[in-house]
């Protein structure tokens, strides 16, 4: 299959999709929460999709295309963390931050695959 846009890409659309139900999970937690762990775990999971668009935008610049690559895991970890501080406060049941958490998990793998196959996305 011959990639022509980052939406071809089944790491772009799993991240974009992980960063809407993380968006979804948010509106539960409390408004006190707003600026603080609300803001920070909707930016990361955002970025992750984020960094890989841009990445993909410069690809023919391999360094560069890593460098994304990596913000984009770095971002996936990241998420898992407020995740995990989502759940602790209360703010997340077990089946959903292990949902998540394991979402996130198989999109690590998957930027890991892509880093290491870029060349044959054109």
């Amino acid at each position: 299959m011959t990639i022509r846009s980052v939406g071809d890409l089944d790491v772009y659309r799993r991240a974009y999709q992980a960063a809407m139900a993380v968006f979804r999970i948010s509106l539960s937690f409390p408004s006190e929460e707003h600026y603080s762990l609300t803001d920070q775990l909707v930016r990361s999971s955002r970025s992750v999709a984020a960094n890989i668009r841009e990445g993909f935008g410069k690809r023919e610049y391999e360094n560069v295309f890593f460098r994304h690559l990596v913000d984009a895991l770095g971002s996936a970890e990241e998420t898992q963390t407020w995740l995990d501080f989502a759940k602790d406060c209360g703010y997340l049941d077990a089946e959903r931050h292990h949902d998540a958490v394991k979402e996130y998990g198989e999109i690590r793998s998957m930027l890991f695959t892509l880093r290491k196959n870029w060349r044959t996305i054109d």
